[in-house]
């Protein structure tokens, strides 16, 4: 039996909501002009206003209308009025299943998803029971652990319903220190283009730290990339990500990465979907000495809403009070203790850098300064660009920040690396996020969550 199938937005006419069906679509259904249908509404799960169905009888009290072009008579059918607002509500969007005789109108499947999302997000925030959270490139889980702590200082309940990581020892770490796993949250080994999404719970946020390796400037250079989708293995990851919304739908995307992410093509295709499924998009760059850190790191950061939620960047602030110095957070460390190294190469590459006029200089630190520079992935290298604390008589030794002091420095709770090695501990936490910055977005979100919870809301016309 053949059939057309039209994804289409309804119209309006008069202020009043349109459906406009005509030409060949119809006619190769066997519709004519002049043909008789009734109009009556889909029965499904024993709900009516599901959708509506013409079926075309002689005895039917609408008539098909006619449109020529040349010498054709073409088939032309309008429906307008209440019918289509009792039945359709808010949605914009219907699909349309043309067979011969009769016509199928249902809503669309992103306003159905939409209209799903949004209820369940109203009921469990009405319930005061804990929103879902599935965690993306989880990490150590210090993006999500701020996450927690920012949600439910505003009054928000949160719980981890599933974390994915690719790197078996970040999620051991998480396992091992992060209070936010609950007995029943699943981790998820594996790389994220693996991850079987519909098999996962159902979820009302969704946090990601996408990779940057091919989106940071030192991460172009290093792999001489010409644009961040090149790398092998990070740049492709947003299609992945992509793949999780469209089939989780939470009512709260989170994408956080370093500033020039919000450049790179793979970001211009993220906001196109994610409109084209009904989110509102919100983006800033969050600046972690002003949101509580002595690190100057700068992170992108996109919050995606179901369109009642009623949230804004604007007015952000920490709630944590920044240390006056760098002095503050360092570890009593002994003058003779053998972490005090000279590091003569790293002074040679400076006049080397000097002599050819390049402008990479040491970050040698006494400890005075109310900040320092950002802190990456690979400072257990002891790269010449990234913070040293200069030894406080022999100038020519100096140290790397321990774990617990680069810890402080990004205003993260040293128990989130207790026990981990140097490098490990330097590793997640030079690729996470300044703590206080991502549990003061928590805390904005969550008091955006609570006016939802405590205003009026309208129920959808259209059940979910």
């Amino acid at each position: 039996m053949s059939a057309t199938v039209i994804y289409t937005k309804l119209g309006e006419r008069k202020g009043k909501k349109r459906l406009w069906l005509e030409g060949r679509r119809l006619a190769r259904a066997g519709i004519a002009p002049g043909q008789h249908f009734e109009l009556s509404h889909v029965e499904q799960s024993g709900k009516a206003g599901k959708g509506l169905v013409m079926r075309f009888v002689d005895t039917g009290e609408r008539k098909v209308s006619r449109r020529k072009r040349g010498d054709e008579e073409l088939p032309v059918i309008d429906v307008s009025g209440e019918e289509l607002v009792r039945t359709f509500g808010s949605a914009e969007r219907v699909r349309v299943v043309i067979r011969p005789g009769s016509i199928e109108v249902t809503v669309h499947h992103h306003d159905r998803a939409t209209a799903e999302r949004s209820s369940r997000l109203i009921e469990r925030l009405q319930a005061h029971q804990p929103l879902r959270i599935g965690s993306l490139a989880h990490g150590g889980g210090i993006l999500d652990h701020a996450l927690h702590r920012g949600l439910e200082a505003a009054g928000v309940p949160v719980e981890l319903a599933f974390a994915n990581e690719a790197d078996g020892d970040y999620l051991e770490s998480s396992l091992a220190n992060n209070p936010i796993w609950k007995s029943d949250s699943i981790a998820i080994e594996a790389p994220m283009q693996d991850v079987e999404w519909r098999k996962l719970p159902a979820i009302d946020i969704l946090a990601a730290g996408l990779p940057c390796t091919g989106a940071s400037l030192s991460g172009r250079a290093k792999n001489r990339l010409a644009k961040a989708e090149e790398h092998e293995t990070a740049g492709p990851l947003f299609v992945a990500f992509l793949a999780a919304i469209q089939t989780l739908r939470p009512s709260v995307i989170l994408l956080e990465n370093v500033p020039q992410y919000g450049t790179t093509t793979s970001m211009t295709v993220i906001r196109s979907v994610l409109r084209s499924l009904d989110y509102e998009l919100h983006e800033t760059v969050l600046d972690g000495f002003e949101l509580g850190s002595l690190e100057r790191r700068n992170r992108f950061c996109m919050i995606a809403t179901n369109p009642e939620v009623p949230f804004s960047f604007e007015g952000l602030r920490s709630a944590r009070e920044r240390e006056s110095c760098i002095q503050d957070i360092l570890e009593d460390i002994g003058h003779d203790d053998p972490i005090w190294k000279e590091y003569s190469y790293l002074a040679e590459k400076e006049v080397r850098d000097k002599e050819a006029g390049k402008g990479f200089r040491r970050q040698l630190l006494d400890g005075s300064e109310a900040s320092l520079g950002t802190i990456g992935r690979g400072y257990a290298k002891a790269r010449s660009t990234e913070p040293f604390i200069q030894h406080p008589t022999d100038p020519e030794r100096s140290r790397l920040l321990t774990p617990k002091e680069h810890a402080r420095v990004k205003a993260v709770p040293e128990s989130l690396v207790a026990g981990l090695s140097a490098t490990r501990a330097h590793e997640i936490l030079g690729q996470s996020v300044v703590h206080s910055a991502f549990e003061a977005v928590g805390q904005h979100l969550g008091h955006s969550l609570v006016a939802l919870r405590d205003s009026p809301v309208q129920e959808a016309a259209f059940a979910a």
